[in-house]
């Protein structure tokens, strides 16, 4: 039996701290994120949950971001070295329309393109993937590329931020 959205956001309120925190981490991947959330328990409802994550995520240091960032895997890659079991799972849904693709040599160009990436920004690139193509995403990569290491930060960001709420929204199983 699957508990509902009312029944999972309950139990997750009346965890403890640190059970909270782990529970909740797969979500961002960032260890200080996941704590401050579940020290701001318990929250009245999902959307003051997604809310409370937006303000916290915010107002963390780089540091922490790069905690988060480096939870994923590479476009294309089923690995990452700080990731939970549950953030790589979620990572392949969100990237199984551009894994789907047929072009092998858009597969070969978005390899090389995020390696071009790592080289400038020392990082891997970071894109809410959910429903895009490897040709999307290439082309979102390469825009990004034009970017300052500030302005890509800031990009990179949001875009964990967007992850973030999805990932949140089917832990607690609430309809997007």
């Amino acid at each position: 039996m699957t508990s509902t959205p009312n029944e999972a956001f309950g139990r997750w309120n009346a965890l403890g701290a640190e059970e909270a925190a782990r529970e909740i981490l797969p979500c961002c991947g960032s260890q200080v994120w996941a704590a401050m959330l579940a020290a701001q328990r318990p929250f009245s409802s999902p959307e003051s949950l997604f809310a409370a994550s937006d303000s916290v995520w915010l107002t963390l240091p780089e540091a922490d971001w790069h905690e988060a960032f480096d939870s994923h895997p590479r476009i294309g890659q089923q690995h990452a070295h700080a990731a939970t079991a549950q953030s790589l799972a979620w990572s392949s849904g969100e990237q199984r329309a551009a894994m789907a693709s047929q072009d092998h040599a858009a597969k070969l160009a978005l390899a090389e393109a995020n390696r071009e990436y790592e080289a400038k920004f020392g990082r891997i690139f970071l894109i809410c993937a959910s429903g895009k193509s490897t040709e999307q995403i290439l082309a979102i990569l390469r825009a990004r590329m034009c970017n300052t290491a500030e302005q890509e930060l800031r990009e990179a960001v949001e875009q964990q931020r967007q992850i973030t709420q999805l990932r949140l929204r089917r832990w607690l199983a609430v309809a997007e």
